[in-house]
């Protein structure tokens, strides 16, 4: 029987409904977060899709995303069918379900949001021939029907699996080891399937971005989205799927594998008192938070500022409100706090509430830390277009810089979350963190989606000829759009260690619990830990490696293709010939769906591999690579943004503007941070977890 606080009847009712229906109240939260998206989705449909010229590009970017994410579905499917197979066999049919939902879930995140998105691109253009806000309102309704999704799907996901799960035969009152395995099988399902999209849509968007901008602004002196250019409608494309359904995959992963942790942390170190109500306070916190992500969104839309200011009052809006519903979450749930393994006191319920708090505060941390190394308002970038008046090579060198630089606050934000955590209430806080920043997903993702819709409502601007005024408000919100996206990043990285650290000790604990008799030990004085750590961190250079080679290979086809039709009519270049834009669609798509296998698939092949050589290298394998993951993710992604902004500053007037040197050297070094920012660095993060979940999967088969 649990102890209820003795406050008035609706405190009672609401602790109650927490402890004795936390779950069912979380998925409650969810279907409002669905029902929410659907009237986002209908308010961004009734408003007008422009003219008929605007109506017939956007059609064309509409039927590319649609064309190429069926392919990439079929392609993923087959392999996902072998992968199911193997987990069948290892870990039975339970787990092999929670696979097959996982990975189902994060696929319908990203396409149904990317499918709103194409539709939201060609209406935000229309709008911004009324005025800055209806443009901004409908774009970021657009990207919040994304951020909508992932959580709800994600909170829906696991929620019901574990409600399902709980109710079978054997599985009493507290969720027992078969059900904690299935949810582990529903991280590497939503994993898995995030690595190959995120791959994929970064691939295909990338090598249409770089192929368009070497040939047409470089060789041809054309504009952003000039019609002329063979390739720009695979590049608009391509932001959707990579920026939409792309980071939608990635997300969706990062927040189930993160509910799932904390899961997965309460039953291996929480004391049996107290681990019920642990076990559901993971769903509570989610639950909350989709509320508040719904009050932010709402303030977007309701209160007038200027773009960066009204998206950055809509996370400020959903971060408070979230922290006040957590601390009556908490006091509620834990009246007589928490005992944990590894710890001999008794941890109360502030400690608790003050661990979800590290990671409400972290996001902002991670989001002002972002936006500083990436808008256009503050010194590095104006380092990178300052140094690209004495060319190419000081551009490039500049932006390294940049990107190497980017690592040191947030990498800082991260320990110090990690030490604050931990002293506060063990490895069950630092998994708190990781939830609570999750939780406000919904919110964030709206800002990330919110980048390809104004990048595709520019160029719709110019393809079909509007007035330069509207193509100035659209540049202005595409400026805002890049560094969002470049703030979603930094987020999605940072979440993805702090993650991975709660997935290693979970590890531990697993082995711990599987091992009892035997003393477990991951001494750095072990010459199988110092391996493991160097196969580890290797992994994430290998695996961006590829990842560049991939979107090289394949925007050398576009460059190829580019120059041919130009060179084969002429008349493309004054108007008089149509170039063929399916061509470089069918490019781009054949060649990110067969380059994105070999690099999605090295991370199980490692940690398979490194399984052979002992339990105790394959921790440090993990370490390794969440270690080098970290400072590799986030340079990528830093330098990205900073890079494709300082172009953006140059073509806003300053350092000589459009077509000057200096400008061409900005283009050159947008080119390098395109995969940096939206291949490479962001395939990061789910590459770390999907390590570490395997790693979880396989204990029993090796080390039983």
């Amino acid at each position: 029987m649990h102890h209820r606080p003795s406050f008035h009847y609706p405190y009672m009712f609401l602790a109650s409904l927490f402890l004795d229906q936390g779950i069912e109240f979380s998925l409650g939260c969810a279907l409002v977060g669905l029902l929410a998206a659907g009237v986002l989705i209908r308010m961004v449909l009734a408003s007008s899709a422009g003219n008929e010229k605007m109506r017939e590009i956007a059609g064309a970017v509409q039927a590319g995303a649609r064309a190429y994410l069926n392919r990439q579905v079929r392609t993923i499917a087959a392999i996902a069918v072998v992968v199911m197979g193997l987990v069948f066999w290892a870990k039975g049919l339970p787990t092999t379900v929670g696979f097959v939902v996982g990975a189902v879930c994060s696929l319908a995140a990203g396409y149904i949001g990317m499918m709103v998105a194409v539709r939201a691109n060609v209406r935000t253009t229309q709008a911004a021939s009324v005025g800055a806000h209806p443009a901004l309102k409908v774009a970021f309704n657009g990207g919040a029907v994304t951020g909508l999704l992932v959580v709800a799907l994600g909170l829906l996901s696991v929620g019901i699996f574990y409600l399902v799960m709980k109710s079978l035969p054997g599985e009493k009152m507290v969720v027992g080891k078969a059900a904690v395995d299935s949810l582990i099988g529903l991280a590497l399902g939503s994993s898995l399937i995030s690595v190959f999209a995120r791959l994929g849509g970064g691939i295909y968007t990338k090598a249409a971005d770089v192929g368009a901008d070497l040939v047409g602004k470089i060789e041809q002196n054309l504009h952003e989205d000039d019609p002329r250019n063979p390739a720009t409608i695979a590049d608009n494309v391509g932001d959707n799927v990579g920026d939409c359904a792309g980071m939608a995959a990635d997300v969706f992963e990062t927040y189930a594998v993160s509910l799932i942790g904390g899961v997965l942390v309460a039953f291996l170190t929480v004391g049996e008192a107290a681990r019920e109500a642990a076990l559901v306070y993971p769903f509570v916190l989610c639950g909350l938070a989709i509320l508040a992500s719904i009050l932010g969104i709402l303030f977007v839309n309701v209160v007038k500022l200027k773009a960066t200011a009204s998206l950055v009052g809509g996370v400020g809006v959903s971060g408070l409100i979230s922290a006040g519903l957590f601390w009556f979450a908490t006091s509620a749930m834990f009246p007589q706090g928490i005992t944990v393994a590894g710890r001999s006191d008794v941890i109360p319920s502030t400690a608790i509430f003050w661990a979800s708090i590290v990671g409400v505060v972290l996001t902002f941390l991670v989001v002002w830390i972002t936006n500083y190394y990436t808008s256009t308002s503050y010194g590095p970038v104006r380092r990178i277009a300052l140094a690209s008046e004495t060319g190419h090579a000081t551009n490039i060198i500049a932006g390294l810089s940049v990107g190497h630089h980017a690592t040191l606050l947030p990498v800082l934000a991260i320990a110090a979350s990690i030490w604050v955590t931990w002293s506060l209430a063990g490895l069950f806080g630092i998994a708190i963190a990781v939830v609570a920043m999750l939780s406000l997903s919904g919110i964030i993702i709206s800002l990330d989606a919110f980048g390809p819709i104004t990048d595709n409502a520019g160029g719709i601007a110019v393809m079909s000829g509007l007035p330069d005024n509207v193509r100035k408000i659209t540049d202005e919100l595409d400026a805002v759009g890049n560094t969002m996206k470049a703030v979603t990043k930094g987020y999605a990285i940072a979440s993805a260690g702090l993650a991975a650290m709660v997935l290693f000790g979970s590890y531990v604990e697993d082995l711990k619990a599987l091992l009892p008799n035997e003393v477990l030990s991951f001494e750095l004085t072990d010459p199988r830990i110092i391996i493991g750590m160097f196969i580890g961190g290797l992994l994430p250079f290998i695996f961006t490696a590829l990842s560049m080679d991939a979107v090289g290979v394949a925007a050398g086809a576009v460059v190829r293709e580019v120059r041919r039709q130009i060179s084969a009519k002429p008349g493309i270049l004054t108007g008089q010939d149509t170039p063929e834009y399916g061509v470089c669609v069918d490019i781009v798509t054949k060649a990110a769906l067969r380059e994105m296998i070999l690099p999605a698939m090295l991370p199980v092949i490692f940690v398979i591999g490194a399984a052979f050589l002992g339990k105790e290298a394959l921790g440090g394998v993990l370490i390794g690579t969440i270690v080098t993951g970290l400072f590799v993710g986030i340079a990528m992604t830093g330098a990205g943004g900073a890079w494709d902004n300082a172009k953006k500053y140059i073509e806003d007037g300053h350092h000589g503007g459009k077509y000057s040197l200096a400008h061409q050297a900005a283009v050159t070094g947008d080119t390098v941070g395109d995969p940096y920012k939206d291949t490479a660095g962001p395939a990061v993060n789910p590459m770390i977890k999907v390590v570490n979940i395997v790693a979880i999967l396989i204990i029993p088969l090796f080390f039983k």
